[in-house]
């Protein structure tokens, strides 16, 4: 039996109409074997919005756990908000809608929600995603994200996409594509958490009717050094006013900045717990202190792209 929606999931209105659910499941680093069950346990729980891509490796595992939901009769396809992403190695025009078709026919769905360009930053096109030459640096290619946004309108007119957007853009990279975009992105989905607040680019989202959709927004994914959110002493102290864990906080903090938030996880009880935030709300007080906690650190950094035209973080 499918378990009780704890809560109807909030959504944010894109400029075409259409609702996104501010919370979704991540599966980045997902293992094909894990993921079909988390997205089953994830959809009875109540999240209506996965986020997914073609370079995670899992599509059709993902697809297939969507898909069997339905048929359980626990959701409609048109519950579920599904994002996808188009790699770096298709930017060339004409590769978009192959590369589009080859996702939705791994998901085994006839459209998705969202499709992303993952990245400003094109690969050179081929068989290996991670194209490298005989020293292993990545090959990359010319191709104008601004031409490959053009294709991504064209998948979009065309009713394969319901809605696209961008992901890992800085402020510059959009206003250069907003002067030529016919239909404009409706988000950018960007690390986005206490230490990397992005003040500036949310604000400059906000006045141009972009969703900022934060990614890793509990933090990273556990490397050594790496700053751990969950237990700073701060963070703590707002959890425990509000008796709320560390995790619900930095997920409470991203709805009421107005963001999406897409935490990632395969297992049930944190997947449940990620959930459980909308009983109540940050004061603006809070929301201002958990700010305060910028330092500007990017947990996600591709030192390897500093050579590229379209870098997109501060060199």
């Amino acid at each position: 039996m499918p378990a009780i929606v704890i809560a109807e999931v909030p959504t944010v209105k894109l400029p075409n109409g259409a609702e996104m659910p501010v919370i979704g499941l991540g599966t980045y680093k997902s293992a094909p074997g894990e993921v079909t069950q988390a997205v089953k346990d994830a959809i009875d729980i109540g999240y209506r919005h996965i986020d997914g891509a073609h370079f995670y490796g899992n599509e059709k595992e993902v697809g297939e756990a969507i898909r069997a939901k339905i048929a359980e009769g626990v959701i409609k396809r048109e519950d579920i908000f599904y994002t996808g992403k188009l790699w770096n190695t298709f930017h060339r025009p004409g590769a978009v809608e192959p590369a589009l078709r080859t996702t939705l026919a791994d998901l085994g769905l006839d459209y998705v929600d969202l499709y992303l360009m993952h990245w400003p930053v094109a690969y050179e096109e081929g068989g290996d995603l991670t194209p490298k030459d005989a020293n292993g640096k990545i090959v990359f290619a010319d191709h104008d994200y601004v031409d490959t946004w053009k294709a991504l309108e064209e998948v979009c007119e065309k009713g394969l996409a319901k809605n696209i957007g961008v992901s890992n853009f800085n402020k510059e990279q959009l206003e250069r594509l907003l002067k030529t975009a016919r239909i404009q992105p409706v988000t950018n989905q960007v690390e986005c958490q206490p230490l990397l607040a992005q003040v500036e680019l949310s604000e400059f989202c906000k006045s141009r009717g972009i969703v900022i959709t934060a990614y890793r927004p509990i933090g990273g994914l556990g490397k050594p050094g790496e700053p751990k959110l969950r237990e700073d002493p701060k963070l703590a102290s707002i959890a425990k006013k509000y008796n709320k864990t560390i995790s619900q906080i930095l997920l409470r903090y991203q709805v009421d900045r107005g963001h999406v938030a897409i935490p990632k996880s395969v297992n049930k009880s944190r997947i449940k717990e990620n959930f459980e935030i909308f009983d109540f709300e940050l004061s603006k007080e809070d929301v201002k202190l958990i700010t305060s906690m910028d330092r500007h650190l990017r947990l996600c950094q591709i030192p390897d792209w500093i050579d590229s035209p379209y870098y997109p973080f501060e060199k």
